[in-house]
């Protein structure tokens, strides 16, 4: 049992690993294609790289094709909104930035949560406070130039912690598989619709064709197999367990973008980022804590 948890433990950092990357890739994917036409490429590239897996995984015998149909279209629309902020913010801001401030979605599920009537704790809020200083010295030290693309990272943020809330309601009810594919498919058509019309000269096989590494990686290795890698390293680690070790994404973007981009931090923007993590980390205390007693309990 150990030795799954161990496995398990190894797949999510890099899980972590590869999505910490993937913020590098989508900036240089951008020096040819828009943000709309980068995110279709790869939205549409990674749906087909999970399609080969329907072959080994059955529907259920409650699959329904017209209530996955109506659930991608909700999962996928909010999809394409987090997807177009976090693309647009890497115009005007680092991949570093990005992966920190995306990170934030930890943080944000539980307050959200709060208006569908879901109860959250002390440690939620510490932690948010810590997290929002942070990103004050990040991205807010001057106000009279507040970072525009920090901004739609934040938004983004927002969309990814909707997102978490709403696969976490329809989740149970389909196959997971099938529902990531159906939202990868409608986030990548709304993506391309959007290129058609304000990104038409950019959107172009042959821009496409000259970031064919950038696409391959967020959309195959990105998408395809890191998902993959989730789902089955999610079955023997608890989802604040798991929360934890992703988080470790932000780190990943900013080493990526300084090993590969040259992006550098200032002294406030390296203590800004540790307070951000510090803030994750500390909001996902209660569940870890739970998850222990209960393990000591059944011993």
């Amino acid at each position: 049992m150990q030795s799954k948890k161990l496995q398990a433990d190894l797949m999510l950092l890099l899980v972590a690993t590869i999505w910490g990357f993937a913020f590098v890739a989508q900036r240089l994917g951008m020096e040819s294609l828009g943000p709309f036409g980068f995110n279709a490429l790869r939205f549409m590239l990674g749906a087909c790289s999970l399609i080969p897996l329907l072959l080994f995984v059955k529907a259920p015998e409650s699959h329904c094709n017209k209530e996955l149909l109506k659930s991608g279209l909700i999962a996928g629309g909010v999809l394409f909104a987090g997807a177009s902020f976090q693309q647009a913010g890497l115009v005007y801001t680092t991949a570093g930035n990005a992966g920190f401030i995306t990170g934030l979605y930890i943080i944000l599920v539980p307050l959200l949560g709060l208006f569908i009537g879901q109860t959250t704790n002390i440690n939620t809020w510490i932690g948010g406070l810590f997290a929002v200083g942070g990103l004050y010295l990040l991205s807010f030290q001057d106000l009279s130039a507040i970072n525009f693309g920090d901004i739609l990272e934040l938004l983004g943020a927002a969309c990814w912690a909707a997102h978490v809330l709403i696969i976490a309601k329809l989740a149970p009810k389909l196959d997971n598989l099938r529902l990531a594919i159906s939202q990868f498919v409608i986030c990548a058509l709304l993506s391309g619709i959007v290129a058609l019309f304000i990104e038409a000269d950019s959107f172009t096989v042959e821009n496409a064709v000259s970031s064919w590494a950038p696409i391959a990686y967020a959309g195959l290795i990105s998408v395809g197999i890191a998902y993959t890698l989730q789902i089955f390293a999610q079955k023997h680690a608890p989802p604040a367990h798991a929360a934890i070790i992703m988080s470790l994404e932000a780190v990943a973007a900013a080493f990526g973008g300084w090993l590969m981009l040259n992006e550098q931090f200032s002294t406030a923007g390296i203590i800004g980022c540790s307070l951000m993590l510090v803030g994750m980390l500390v909001s996902q205390l209660p569940a870890l804590v739970k998850r222990e007693k209960r393990r000591v309990e059944t011993e």
